[in-house]
């Protein structure tokens, strides 16, 4: 399993942050995600069950190629002070209908779907020994533009928690971006909530 550690931010104007980004990072790829979320109907007594996110994702990479993958996901998430903690379990999944079905078959119903798209770039990191930074602009159907930045941990213990969530303020602050802009609730919530309203 891989350890995420990530935090994401709104942005009112994506343009300057973009600008920053192509001076300070590596450009990776343009992208388009789109995730549906699948989920037990009836999780068992006492079991909590994160659910499987399945991921199309569509592109052109830095160098011109174009990219296209179908990721299953499974994250148990947790969330402390803006910063999102994953414990993930990510493979490739070589056709989506079928995958898709089989989560039908096993009890999962798909519950809520996202669409974004934007641009990444990775941030090489300042010390020896540390993963680099990985930023997203995205623009997220019905939520707006968000900057997303992450950094793959070897662990999730306190240290490491602490060392990573000072890089992501670090680069978020130079990136000029108000910390208050932070928005901690996961994508899926912030839609499920939106669809409540109307």
């Amino acid at each position: 399993m891989a350890i995420e550690i990530e935090l994401k931010a709104y942005l009112d104007d994506y343009a300057p942050v973009k600008e920053r980004l192509s001076v300070w990072g590596d450009y990776c790829r343009s992208y388009k995600k789109s995730d549906s979320y699948w989920l037990p109907v009836q999780p068992a007594a006492g079991m909590t069950v994160p659910g499987v996110r399945v991921r199309r994702e569509s592109g052109i990479d830095a160098d011109g190629a174009a990219h296209e993958t179908v990721w299953a996901t499974c994250k148990i998430k947790e969330i402390s002070g803006g910063i999102e903690v994953n414990n993930e379990s990510e493979f490739t999944v070589s056709d989506a209908g079928l995958f898709e079905a089989l989560l039908g078959r096993l009890g999962l119903l798909r519950a809520v779907c996202k669409e974004k798209e934007g641009w990444a770039w990775t941030i090489p990191p300042q010390t020896a020994g540390q993963s680099p930074i990985v930023a997203e602009i995205s623009l997220v159907a019905g939520l707006g533009w968000f900057l997303e930045i992450e950094i793959m941990a070897a662990d999730d213990r306190a240290p490491t928690v602490q060392e990573s969530r000072k890089r992501l303020f670090a680069l978020l602050e130079k990136l000029e971006i108000p910390a208050d802009r932070i928005e901690s609730r996961p994508y899926t919530a912030m839609l499920q909530e939106k669809q409540e309203v109307f």
